[in-house]
């Protein structure tokens, strides 16, 4: 099984060349895609990497591609670095983007088949993660072949039957709070039980839920971007990432699964 947390030391630097990113609050300058930041070393690290907040990049230090860097750079490649040449750059930044939705979709898997809730679904949950590690698994031409965004709808199908299975056995309200794609950005949450609740790709930014507890709560796609965890319970929560743990605001209070890191940006 792929390992799907991100291991920069057996990557190539694949996040700081692959993706575009344009002058904001997230970063300081703007980078096309496929060009390598300029604060990316010849030894594939962050030149500048224990001050990237403070330089205006705090977008690079949320970022998590779920373990896909490391597996294009030394299994799909061999242990290859795009600065070898064209012949190895051009495949592999082609793949990049499939390889981390796919590792993604493998992460959401992993988590519904731990969910005892969803027991009724584990063997078509199993049935894709294979089907999906499968996929992962080609070399670079059967990659640039996946049609990653079919798999997803196929992978999120399923995964929408976990999130309201998960969600009924959770305790709380008899009447969950449903606001899947919401705008709660800068929301006062605090009041609100959100156990059980579903926030599929509701947008969070800024929002407050401090002291919050959101056991069964579906937060897969929610945009979590300076909403404030302190002191809430997110160690329940379904389908969440260090994707969205990182771009938070949490605390030493704050609650994680065992399966994710606290952000060392954190205070």
């Amino acid at each position: 099984m792929a390992d799907l947390r991100a291991d920069c030391s057996a990557c190539a630097g694949l996040c700081c060349v692959v993706p575009a990113f344009t002058a904001s609050a997230d970063f300081a300058i703007t980078k096309p895609a496929r060009t390598p930041c300029p604060n990316l070393q010849d030894d594939h690290r962050c030149g500048v990497h224990s001050q990237l907040r403070d330089l205006g990049f705090p977008g690079c230090t949320v970022y998590d591609c779920f373990g896909a860097g490391q597996r294009l750079v030394q299994e799909t490649f061999g242990g290859r670095s795009w600065r070898a040449g064209p012949e190895v750059a051009g495949p592999m930044f082609a793949v990049y983007e499939t390889m981390r939705l796919l590792h993604e979709l493998l992460w959401y898997l992993q988590d519904a088949l731990a969910r005892p809730e969803a027991a009724g679904l584990h063997a078509e949950l199993a049935q894709l993660q294979e089907e999906t590690e499968v996929l992962a698994a080609g070399g670079a031409d059967a990659l640039r072949e996946v049609d990653a965004p079919a798999q997803r709808d196929r992978v999120n199908a399923v995964l929408r039957e976990v999130g309201e299975r998960v969600r009924a056995a959770a305790p709380g309200p008899r009447k969950r709070f449903d606001r899947r794609g919401a705008d709660l950005a800068g929301a006062d949450l605090r009041r609100r039980d959100l156990r059980g609740a579903s926030l599929r790709g509701a947008l969070l930014v800024g929002a407050d839920l401090r002291g919050t507890d959101l056991t069964g709560a579906d937060v897969i796609g929610a945009d979590l971007r300076a909403a404030d965890v302190r002191g809430a319970n997110l160690r329940g929560a379904l389908f969440l990432t260090q994707f969205q743990v990182n771009a938070a605001r949490g605390d030493a209070a704050t609650t994680l699964p065992v399966t994710l890191d606290r952000p060392p940006h954190w205070r």
